[in-house]
């Protein structure tokens, strides 16, 4: 059934199908520490300039602008945020807006030992660190780096931070993790993490990703399932986030599965996104975007760039596609988006 348009946009952050967003990913730059196989090759990528990439300044007051306009969580993503050199003073400076957004963090976690703290007391709320197997043979394999104990050491950090819930991203690959996830769960149960799987999604660098390649999220299930008792949480509580949560062994340890792929949420979507270079996505799988860096700089007062983001979101399409025939991939690679 479609829906007749409104006669005039509604104020806010909102979209067509009625979805307001409320939550915000930053990019704070396009660089990484690691060389992961499914998301760039082994040399790395062309880095934007950093004349190109939004200053400090530029970024508080453009997140600002999101704030103001009904955001209620910003995340910072890269590449890798913690490369960022001023990424505590940049926490900081977003726990200073009013209304007060919740910060939280997506890393690799290689410099999160080092930065934990002084994230924490910046009013970093939580982190979510990327982890995809804890073989280190096979971590040395898949990032390109000898890097498991630094990340092992990060995750700690956050802990002994209070950076909690400490989460943990991981990604199943057919042939090379996929036979180890129940492994994976299990260490972080251990260790008080919540642990979530996500389908692999069409965002690498190299355009090699192919869906019957694809590790399902029914598959990660069963392979779950072989070692743990799986009971799903109420549908009810899942809210917009796009996990479906399981207790595992009847608790009090969850683990969740992100099926973006094969059962997307994209009805329930309230997320927007901001790359370095300071363009609006409305759609991690968007073929568009919304320049704002030009007009801020050109001297844009701020209900203009309110009014540009606002267009943006009403442009957001009901889904991301993936299924459809004539699902094109981005230009652009998780690394240069943002997570």
């Amino acid at each position: 059934m479609t829906h007749p348009l409104p006669l005039a946009r509604p104020a806010g952050l909102v979209d067509q199908f009625g979805r307001v967003a409320r939550d915000l990913r930053v990019s704070v730059t396009d660089r990484c520490n690691l060389r992961c196989t499914y998301c760039m090759p082994a040399e790395g990528l062309p880095w934007l300039p950093k004349a190109e990439m939004l200053t400090d300044d530029e970024l508080l007051r453009v997140i600002g602008v999101f704030v103001r306009d009904g955001v209620t969580q910003v995340r910072l993503t890269g590449g890798e945020p913690l490369l960022r050199r001023s990424i505590v003073e940049l926490v900081a400076g977003i726990a200073a807006l009013t209304p007060r957004p919740r910060i939280a963090m997506t890393t690799n976690g290689v410099g999160l030992a080092r930065v934990a703290q002084g994230l924490a007391d910046a009013g970093l709320d939580r982190v979510n660190v990327s982890l995809d197997t804890i073989d280190a043979e096979t971590f040395t394999r898949l990032t390109r780096r000898d890097r498991i104990d630094d990340v092992e050491a990060g995750l700690k950090a956050a802990a002994d931070a209070g950076l909690t819930p400490v989460k943990v991203n991981a990604v199943a690959m057919r042939g090379v993790n996929d036979e180890a996830v129940a492994d994976l769960l299990g260490w972080c149960l251990d260790r008080g993490y919540e642990l979530r799987f996500i389908e692999q999604m069409p965002l690498d660098a190299q355009h090699a990703w192919d869906r019957r390649d694809m590790v399902t999220a029914e598959e990660i299930q069963a392979r779950l399932s072989e070692r743990y008792t799986l009971t799903p949480l109420p549908a009810a509580d899942r809210g917009s986030a796009p996990a479906e949560r399981f207790l595992v062994d009847d608790g009090p340890g969850t683990v969740g599965i992100i099926a973006s792929v094969t059962a997307p949420f994209c009805a329930a979507c309230d997320r927007t996104r901001l790359t370095a270079d300071g363009q609006v996505r409305n759609c991690l799988f968007s073929r568009t975007e919304t320049d704002l860096r030009t007009p801020l700089r050109a001297g844009a007062s701020d209900e203009q760039l309110r009014d540009l983001v606002r267009g943006e979101m009403w442009r957001k399409r009901r889904g991301h596609g993936i299924g459809d025939p004539d699902f094109v991939q981005p230009d652009r690679p998780m690394s240069a988006i943002g997570g």
